[in-house]
This record gives C-alpha cells, structure tokens and sequence, in this order.
C-alpha cells in the first residue's frame, strides 16, 4: 500500500485476518509519528536498539512470542524484523520510516550465533509506505539516503540476473529520484522520491548486488562509517568504475538521471549532495586494508562484469579517502 496517510490508517488496515495478533518492533523516534492505536492493539512492542542487525536481533529473538511481527522504522528496524521471522517461521509487515528499501527486499542477516538455525530469508508480506514519513529526515541526510536508493536500482541493471521487468523498475525509480531530487527541499515530489525508492529496491530483490555493495557493506561494518552517507560516498566512484565494465548499462541509468555517460559521477555527486570523503565520516585508516581484503573474500563480488582486483579496488578506495 503506497499513499500519503497510510501510516495514519495503518491500525485499521492491520485490524484482522492474520495481523489480528502482532509484536511491533520499533523505535522512539518511529513510534512517536505513528498513531497511538498501532501500539495499544500490538501485543508487545520491542524497542529496536542501535547496533548491528544480527546482534539486535539475537537481543530480541527470545522476547518474542508471536512472529507475527511488523516492523516500524528504517533499515536496522525492518532487517531486524526479518531476521527474527527467518528464524521463527514468521511474517512480517514493513511500515517504511526512511529509503533504506529494506521493506522490498529478502536480502538481510541472521540473528548472531544462531545462523544454521535459520528457516529462510524473509520478504514482507505486507508493506505499508506512506511517502510523508519516508522523507522527513533534513535535505543533507535525505539526500544520503536516496544516494543508497538508487544504489539498489543501479546495481540491478549489470548482475547476472538481470532482466527487462527489474531494469524498467531501476531506471523508472531512478528517474523519479532524480528529478525529485532537482527540486528545492521544501518543495520536493515526496511522493517521487519515495516511490523510486521502492521501485529500486523491488529490482535489487529481483536481481542481487554486486561492486557497490560489496564495498559499502564492508566499510560499513568494519570501519563503522554510517550507512547513507557511506553509499553516497561510494556511488559516482563505483558507477564511474562500472562504465567501462557495463557501458549499455551505465549509459541507460545517466540517461535516467538526465546525463551523458561520461558524466555520471559528477552528476551521481549533485544529486547526493556534492562530492564526500571517507575521512570525513570517522573511518579509520588503520582498517582500509583490512576492509580492502574482506571485500575480496565476498563471493558478490563476482556478480561484476569483469571484478575488479586487489589493485583496482585500492585506487578506489584511495581515491573515496
């Protein structure tokens, strides 16, 4: 469901059937939009801490007792959701509160130390987006995290497991974020901005990853660095890399953003908010190397047209410190 006001509904549209009974899992800053009902009729609700997903995860798993779970919040919120329903056999509704995509996809990690025990990866059965409160966080932020969003779209175009209906979504979804994003803050097509979103994370789930998140995930994870601003970091880099590797493809999503081909970095770099820097997100240079090497560990990797080398992902890392 994708409309303005749908958060505001959500009680009633969560009134029966298999929702009758759920555990909300969310945080302050989430439940303080939400209306009032969507927590009086949950029959517990679960504070989702900051932290890694498989460790918040673990912290949750046994508090909860019907894995009829929804999921109120960003990224960490919804993954952690699905983490606890792969483990426990469980659904889950997504209420998206930021552009993470997490709601479209079943690509998440397990709850720590409990890994073989998981049943399956979890897609939402049921996602309630409302393009207000997806879009309220300010310009600098909103802009990272769009930068992550139309990193999914991207990514679908040149995987292995591309295909025509997941490209027609990334390239739509990007169009739309970008043109949403051309506009002043305070005038912006939320609802534009929000549905590129879902339409690119829809192609990532259809499709898988490759380079850009191989590397954003790394350093995320390794060096701590937060996640939106990481990927708006990463993207004109890997893009730029990509255009030689997949150049009908590149050449597709500039057309999207409304570039030439050779000028998708710089134009990936407007959109996000202008050109970053690793160093300026609290990285630690004393653990590039080891992030270097655990990116060429990752088996996604090999979902890149021609995947770059220990050398070439040193220059790009070199170049985004």
């Amino acid at each position: 469901m994708f409309r303005a006001g749908a958060l505001a509904d959500s009680p009633e549209i969560l009134g029966g059937g298999i929702w009758e009974r759920f555990e909300l899992l969310t945080t302050t800053r989430a439940l303080g939009a939400a209306p009032i009902e969507l927590a009086q009729r949950a029959a517990v609700v679960h504070q989702v801490e900051q932290g890694e997903v498989p460790y918040v995860a673990a912290s949750i798993i046994d508090r909860v007792r019907n894995p009829t779970l929804v999921a109120l919040g960003g990224g960490r919120v919804i993954d952690t959701a699905k983490a606890v329903a792969a483990l426990r056999g469980g659904r889950v509704c997504a209420v998206p509160t930021t552009l993470s995509g997490a709601e479209m996809t079943r690509i998440h990690r397990f709850p720590a130390g409990r890994e073989a025990y998981a049943r399956r990866r979890v897609r939402p059965v049921l996602v309630i987006a409302d393009p207000l409160v997806m879009t309220t966080l300010d310009d600098g932020r909103l802009r990272a995290s769009a930068m992550n969003a139309l990193a999914h779209g991207a990514e679908a175009l040149y995987v292995p497991l591309a295909n025509p209906v997941a490209s027609l979504a990334a390239l739509r979804g990007a169009e739309l974020m970008a043109g949403a994003l051309d506009q002043p803050h305070g005038e912006r097509d939320r609802g534009a901005l929000a549905l590129g979103s879902l339409l690119a994370a829809y192609a990532l789930d259809a499709t898988g990853f490759a380079l850009h998140h191989v590397v954003c995930q790394t350093l995320v994870r390794m060096l701590g660095t937060p996640h939106g601003e990481t990927n708006a970091t990463m993207l004109p880099r890997t893009m730029e890399m990509m255009r030689p590797r997949a150049p009908d493809e590149i050449s597709a999503l500039a057309g999207a953003l409304g570039a030439k081909p050779k000028e998708i970095r710089r134009r990936i770099e407007s959109l996000g908010g202008g050109p970053r820097r690793l160093r300026e997100l609290g990285a630690s240079a004393e653990r590039l190397e080891s992030a270097r090497h655990a990116m060429l560990q990752r088996p996604e990797l090999e979902n890149t047209p021609d995947p770059p080398g220990p050398e070439e992902l040193q220059r790009l890392i070199d170049d985004a410190w």
